[in-house]
């Protein structure tokens, strides 16, 4: 749907003021307008009917997107983002349910600045889990002013998050933080003391590095050739529980998938990993 809408973006109006203005002009629907509209895009596919839905919501992704204001991100580019969350949710709307959009529409717009700002505030991402998340988007407005939290500020937090307390600290030692530049500036002491000036590779050598390239090489072909050694089950088993990214697969799920018990899956995992490492320190 996205590819077939066109509607005013921040960076094509001129000015982020003047698209804001443009925007707030652009008349509300009444309920009984939006119920229509939204059930010609749902039965029949109205692209129009869509593009009225999107323009006539878009003041409500500049309100929210203002709220992001305060992690330094162009609004222009919060904006943008607010408005691929808006169309999702227009996409996904159904009048049936009796819910306002603006209502269903407030979680996409959001979701989508979450992830913008998670992505863009920092070279280093700095939330990744659930709870961490919930941490940066809270903890700044929690706090009373720009000091550390105390113990017992750091459990009403955890309590009222619903997190661990350490949880609490590690996010606001990260928030604390800066970020330092690799390089320094032209000041001799900022180039000595640059990050930078401690990573040169002690052993760069050109044959050593020709060797280290060389054996990172046979480690990766001899473990294809190991797992290739594997029945198809073992293979399996071995690749779900240790070669994949993201959550790895359970005992108990292998277990349920093959029809057997936990400990006859523990079993056929180790018999592969022992024959994998003989085949690997060969």
């Amino acid at each position: 749907m996205s590819q077939a809408l066109s509607f005013p973006a921040p960076s094509a109006v001129g000015s982020i003021d003047q698209y804001i203005q443009s925007v707030n002009r652009i008349p509300m629907l009444t309920e009984r307008e939006e119920v229509e509209l939204a059930t010609r895009l749902r039965d029949d596919g109205d692209v129009e009917a869509a593009r009225r839905l999107v323009m006539s919501h878009l003041r409500l992704v500049v309100a929210i997107a203002r709220g992001y204001l305060g992690y330094g991100l162009p609004h222009a580019d919060l904006i943008q983002e607010g408005n691929i969350g808006l169309m999702k949710a227009v996409k996904r709307f159904d009048p049936a349910r009796g819910v306002r959009l603006v209502s269903f529409a407030i979680h996409w717009i959001k979701a989508e600045i979450h992830e913008y700002v998670l992505k863009n505030w920092r070279l280093v991402k700095i939330a990744t889990t659930k709870a961490q998340r919930k941490l940066f988007f809270n903890l700044r407005s929690l706090k009373q002013d720009s000091t550390t939290l105390s113990g017992d500020e750091i459990h009403a937090v955890a309590m009222q998050l619903g997190v661990k307390p350490e949880e609490v600290v590690e996010m606001e030692t990260r928030l604390s933080g800066r970020d330092i530049p690799l390089e320094g500036d032209n000041d001799d002491d900022d180039e000595r003391f640059a990050p930078i000036a401690y990573l040169p590779d002690p052993h760069a050598e050109p044959s050593e590095v020709l060797e280290r390239a060389e054996l990172a090489h046979l480690q990766d072909v001899g473990l294809h050739n190991a797992l290739a050694s594997l029945d198809e089950r073992s293979r399996t088993i071995v690749q779900r529980r240790w070669l994949t990214e993201g959550d790895s697969a359970t005992l108990h799920e292998l277990a349920a998938e093959y029809g057997v018990s936990a400990e006859r899956i523990r079993q056929i995992e180790a018999k592969a990993m022992q024959k994998m490492r003989g085949l690997l320190t060969a």
